[in-house]
């Protein structure tokens, strides 16, 4: 199927998506500040510059874009058509890098959370971050 933007357009389109402070994220961080969770942003001392990084925990959160991560079995993952070559590098270069991410962290001792954009959906959003406190709260803090 092909684009039904135009190159002007689809580049604005890619133009305006961030990195940091995305609607998931945002949503993920307002639920662990109301709950007592303090932490960190996108702290560019780790690998990877974890989304959140919970020092009392020793525990670095990641909300992944099902699109851009390659969330297998997703939904919302599907390859493109156009430019199919530069998509396949950039999205397995990006899972490549967030695996050498995920055990760097490990060898530093670090727990890693990967929270996937869909489980932040409104649909199964509750269960998702009351899964990610008990989570938390089993690992416990200072």
């Amino acid at each position: 199927m092909a684009d039904v933007h135009t190159a002007k357009q689809r580049s604005y389109n890619m133009s305006q998506i961030h990195a940091k402070d995305t609607k998931p994220e945002v949503i993920l961080r307002k639920y662990l500040f109301s709950h007592g969770f303090r932490y960190r942003k996108n702290d560019t001392r780790f690998p990877g510059k974890p989304d959140i990084v919970l020092s009392k925990y020793k525990t670095v959160i990641f909300v992944n874009g099902c699109f851009w991560h390659k969330h297998d079995g997703c939904k919302y993952f599907v390859w493109p058509t156009n430019n199919a070559v530069f998509w396949k590098n950039k999205i397995e270069g990006n899972k490549e890098r967030d695996e050498k991410n995920y055990h760097l962290l490990n060898e530093m001792g670090w727990h890693i959370i990967v929270v996937w954009e869909c489980e932040l959906k409104p649909s199964i959003r509750e269960i998702t971050l009351k899964r990610i406190e008990r989570e938390l709260c089993e690992l416990g803090g200072d």
